[in-house]
């Protein structure tokens, strides 16, 4: 499904966190925002998750206004994961991730057999069967940024919204999560602070004071000039030769 932005403005006590922003992400697209802490990357994505409410311009889900739609219907298509959930609930593992399929399930019937095989497989794919027991409270920063992406997962929406998805992870896991957003059969917009990582996205919005200051292909994106005045760093390009995207080196400034 295609997801748009329209303008799209979010104002809090007197300040614009988002500004004047549109875009549209095709269908399957892996789409990278970075940008400075308190840029608006953060707000962006819960807007377009549709878990805000614009204070200018819209969201459309190909030509449905995000406003008009009930969370449960918006849940079955776009799945979000923050940076950390809130909760000290003691729910266990299991329980976490089945909450992904809640959007699915009658409340007469509850889970079906095919809301069990997708707990299980989300599960398996983030190396969590061991901890299925486990209750919230017990698990580690990076345990619990796996819980909420096998949530999201198990949700098997069309589009996945990330917020700093590699949060907490050591490097065995960021490199999987990396390995399973560029093999997802869905769209997924992800806000990184690796630039490096963004290189690997179809396309890179950067994001400096609510706007959308730059969006195209990260190659044609992040140039030595707009990451020095975005980010005031100074970096060289590695070309690996081996028809790889260049990696990024950060120089002394």
């Amino acid at each position: 499904m295609r997801l748009a932005a329209d303008n799209l403005g979010r104002r809090r006590g007197g300040r614009m966190l988002v500004d004047d922003i549109t875009l549209t992400i095709a269908p399957g697209e892996r789409l990278g925002l970075v940008g400075p802490n308190g840029s608006g990357k953060s707000t962006l994505l819960r807007l377009l998750a549709g878990l805000d409410r614009p204070s200018a311009g819209a969201v459309y889900l190909d030509t449905r206004d995000l406003r008009r739609m009930r969370q449960r219907a918006i849940a079955r298509h776009i799945a979000f994961v923050t940076q950390q959930a809130a909760t000290q609930a003691p729910l266990s593992v299991r329980q976490i991730v089945a909450l992904g399929r809640i959007p699915f399930q009658s409340s007469l019937k509850g889970a079906s057999q095919q809301d069990l095989k997708r707990v299980t497989e989300a599960l398996a794919q983030f190396d969590l069967l061991g901890l299925a027991d486990r209750t919230w409270p017990t698990l580690s920063g990076g345990e619990r940024q796996r819980v909420q992406l096998a949530r999201a997962l198990a949700q098997h929406g069309d589009i996945l919204i990330l917020d700093e998805p590699t949060n907490h992870l050591d490097i065995a896991h960021q490199l999987a999560i990396l390995s399973y957003i560029q093999t997802i059969p869905a769209t997924v917009v992800v806000a990184l602070h690796d630039l490096n990582q963004a290189m690997q996205c179809d396309r890179v919005g950067v994001m400096d004071n609510g706007r959308l200051v730059a969006l195209g292909p990260p190659e044609v994106v992040l140039t030595r000039e707009r990451l020095a005045a975005t980010f005031g760093v100074n970096v060289q390009f590695i070309t690996p030769g081996d028809g790889e995207r260049p990696v990024i080196r950060f120089q002394p400034s």
